[in-house]
């Protein structure tokens, strides 16, 4: 989107610590009075909702949003009908299914949320979650061969499969019935499969023409529908009856699908909105023995929101995929053995840390050819190395792209095959799956794929420059024609005095935050930084007080490396404006308020 009408410049920063502009997320705050008024609620909450564009005909539906108004008929998508019919055929007749999950927290809750089902329906499928390294992302040949040859009739393919056009050949050869569930950018041309069931099939309804958000939905958010549909059908057709069967309960299954849309990142509005807050109170009672388990091993004890969905529990389940094992999320979330599940989140917890310490050694790398090459990214980061660790070029995308405020790729090359793996991450308004798509359509990937703000690809080493030009071109026009600025909103500022539980508990009547609906952040003017130190892995703690008095906790989490840890440290006594958000502090006390501070700017400019 064009900045046709630049929003203020809060604090007068224009480039803070950080590189960013500060922006007031509000442009009218008579719109935020009206909602306040209309709504009995703080300002705080008209406030944070006009921001987000939250009009009073929406208002309602923000603060309380229902499954039952959000969900629609799953046979709106293209393809359900086909997919249903052919899962419910299996199932009647007893044909064995399997599913084929990505290796991410989307693959994994998707497979989970399919295997859960089916079992309850009195199928027994297999899950198959290929190995990132071995076989990459997506459907292989040779698995579906090999599934086949186990048995399956059907496959169901969860968070990949929509540009898998050769092996989705070989397995419709071979005579074994694909069903694609996926959610990723799709092309013109469709894998052959019995159903292909994506919103972001090019045939599909605009997302922006849809009510429902559909095309924001995570691939575990398609999984559900297809399951609601499913269900339906085999209640209509007295299945559960002539079995005996109890009808599975779909609602107990959207802690997972919340996990898994937290997880990808895709924007907390319409039905994912509905999905995560109904998703985050399955969550709280427990009942799931994996999520259980994983949430004892993360040490959270608190209600769970998106944060504890997000940081805690979504990096513990992509651990398996990245560095140790990668069906071990999904057989964690789908089992209902303590014992088992106890065993697996410890498993997940150690590669976890494994993970942390493989991903510091690359992003330095990383960080020092982005560095190097100064001028040269063109409007996009590219940052490859022999050796790399494959499952954490992901995670260092997104720390370079946080660290440069540009979209980032990272690549991991093997020196021994030549193919270089590769990760991005976009910034808000370029499109980089739709970047990936066209270099693998223009002959210079391997594979690749994805959605707005993330891709995958693989590529041959002597096509990395071509590829870095090509894309970087491309980014750098799009950058160009949304008049791309890197830029913090805000809601407002405090004071430390004025931090306290009670605003929290307002502010939460917004949630669930998320893509889409950023946590509110605030700003404290001209704070000064008291007893600061350094603590844990690079953090910053310290304790703000403001002009108006009172004193709050604060911490910058991994800001030692960068410009906004050595600023807190080294203050000499000069107020700064700080930025961030207002956490609870778990470790101090049910009341007690933390400051997260993202980004500072001297005061007084």
């Amino acid at each position: 989107m064009k900045h046709d009408e630049p929003r203020s410049c809060f604090l007068g920063v224009e480039r803070s610590l950080t590189g960013k502009r500060w922006e007031e997320r509000l442009r009218d705050p008579r719109q935020a009075l009206a909602l306040a008024q209309r709504l009995g609620v703080a300002e705080i909450v008209g406030r944070i909702m006009a921001g987000r564009g939250i009009g009073l005909e929406d208002a309602q539906a923000f603060l309380e949003p229902s499954l039952r108004e959000a969900l629609p008929d799953p046979l709106c998508l293209k393809d359900m009908d086909a997919a249903i019919a052919r899962l419910a055929h299996a199932i009647r007749h007893g044909e064995k299914i399997a599913i084929f999950g990505d290796y991410d927290v989307d693959g994994a809750t998707s497979s989970a949320v399919l295997a859960r089902f089916l079992r309850a329906a009195g199928c027994v499928p297999e899950v198959y979650i290929p190995d990132r390294i071995r076989e990459g992302y997506g459907p292989n040949a040779p698995a579906l061969l090999r599934l086949r040859e186990a048995g399956a009739r059907v496959v169901i393919t969860v968070d990949c499969g929509i540009t898998a056009f050769d092996p989705l050949a070989a397995a419709a050869q071979a005579g074994l019935d694909v069903i694609v569930i996926d959610h990723h950018a799709a092309e013109p041309h469709l894998p052959q499969a019995v159903a292909v069931v994506n919103p972001n099939r090019m045939d599909e309804t605009p997302s922006h023409d849809d009510p429902h958000k559909l095309g924001a939905l995570a691939a575990v958010g398609v999984a559900f529908l297809l399951i609601v549909g499913l269900n339906r059908a085999l209640r209509e057709a007295g299945w559960y009856e002539s079995k005996n069967l109890a009808e599975p309960d779909l609602l107990s299954l959207l802690d997972l699908v919340a996990l898994g849309t937290v997880c990808d990142v895709v924007p907390l509005a319409g039905l994912n909105r509905a999905l995560v807050t109904q998703g985050l109170k399955v969550m709280a009672r427990r009942a799931n023995a994996g999520l259980t388990a994983l949430c004892d091993v993360a040490r959270v004890e608190a209600r769970p929101d998106t944060y504890h969905a997000g940081f805690l529990l979504g990096p513990r389940v992509n651990a398996g995929g990245r560095v140790g094992e990668a069906g071990l999320g999904a057989r964690l979330l789908s089992s209902d053995d303590p014992a088992e599940t106890r065993k697996i989140a410890q498993q997940l917890d150690t590669y976890n840390e494994e993970r942390r310490a493989i991903e510091v050694a690359v992003l330095d790398q990383a960080l020092a050819q982005a560095e190097a090459a100064g001028q040269d990214n063109r409007g996009l980061v590219v940052a490859m190395g022999e050796g790399w660790h494959p499952g954490v070029i992901g995670i260092v995308a997104s720390r370079l792209r946080e660290r440069t405020n540009l979209p980032a790729i990272v690549i991991a090359l093997d020196p021994e095959t030549g193919v270089g793996k590769g990760s991005g991450r976009s910034v808000p308004g370029v499109d980089l799956g739709a970047a990936v798509i066209a270099a693998r359509q223009a002959g210079l990937l391997m594979n690749g794929g994805g959605h707005a703000m993330a891709a995958g690809l693989s590529v041959e080493a002597s096509k990395l420059e071509p590829l870095r030009v090509f894309l970087g071109e491309r980014i750098e026009a799009a950058l160009e024609a949304v008049d791309y600025r890197p830029a913090l909103g805000f809601d407002g500022a405090i004071q430390p005095q004025g931090a306290n539980a009670g605003l929290i508990q307002e502010i939460e009547r917004c949630a669930p935050f998320g893509s889409g609906n950023a946590q509110p952040r605030f700003a404290i003017a001209a704070a000064q930084v008291q007893r600061a130190d350094t603590v844990g892995d690079g953090h910053v703690r310290c304790f703000l007080s403001g002009t108006g008095g009172g004193r709050l906790k604060g911490i910058a989490f991994r800001a030692l490396d960068g410009p906004l840890g050595p600023a807190l440290l080294q203050t000499a006594g000069r107020p700064l404006h700080l930025a961030g958000k207002l956490r609870l502090d778990a470790w101090a006390g049910r009341d007690s308020v933390q400051f997260i501070i993202e980004d500072a700017a001297p005061a007084g400019r």
